[in-house]
């Protein structure tokens, strides 16, 4: 269960980031930094697993180009909320392009890589070895016009394999995926509702 959004704000000021006041009347449940606030890439080395650092995939050099994908509304704040975040076992060995679709049959809405880091920031057993997620809700442009590019956010554990090196073994990766591709150990996170 995570901790209320006063003590988060505070975990996340203590983890050296220069923050507003969190706002007050605020309602959710995972407080979230918006990419205007800090990038993605600054906030993926404070996350921490096993005493491990947290890293960014050496061939995820556009990750600031992945923005919050069509009809995915985040607030226009530095700092705001999100309920329920969930990290979607269930859809574990079914694809981004099969998936996202029924999550927002739900109700829901895709979670984005914002949303994902600043959760494993405040709950790092989130990213758990075979079971981590994918954040669908975090897409880039594609090269032809009305187009996504095809590859999607995803956090896990490094196995310490190939480019990762032997040191990163254990450590939480922010990598991608293929929107059409299945994994059995990535679930496809998702949010209730987000506020501001």
């Amino acid at each position: 269960m995570l901790p209320d959004l006063a003590t988060q704000h505070t975990r996340l000021l203590d983890l050296g980031l220069d923050l507003p006041p969190l706002p007050q009347n605020l309602v959710g449940d995972l407080l979230v930094i918006h990419p205007r606030r800090v990038s993605a890439h600054d906030l993926v080395p404070l996350l921490r697993l096993n005493e491990r650092t947290g890293f960014v995939v050496e061939d995820l050099t556009d990750l600031a180009e992945f923005v919050a994908a069509p009809d995915v509304d985040v607030p226009d704040t530095d700092l705001y909320a999100v309920s329920d975040p969930q990290r979607g076992d269930e859809f574990a060995n079914q694809s981004p392009n099969e998936v996202d679709p029924q999550v927002r049959g739900r109700g829901r809405d895709l979670m984005t890589v914002h949303e994902g880091i600043c959760w494993a920031l405040q709950q790092p057993e989130v990213i758990d070895r075979n079971h981590c997620f994918m954040t669908t809700g975090s897409r880039k442009a594609g090269r032809r016009p009305g187009r996504l590019d095809s590859r999607v956010p995803a956090l896990w554990i490094s196995n310490g394999t190939g480019r990762d090196g032997a040191g990163r073994r254990d450590a939480p990766k922010l990598g991608w995926c293929w929107a059409g591709n299945r994994h059995t150990w990535l679930g496809i996170a998702s949010v209730g509702g987000r506020s501001a």
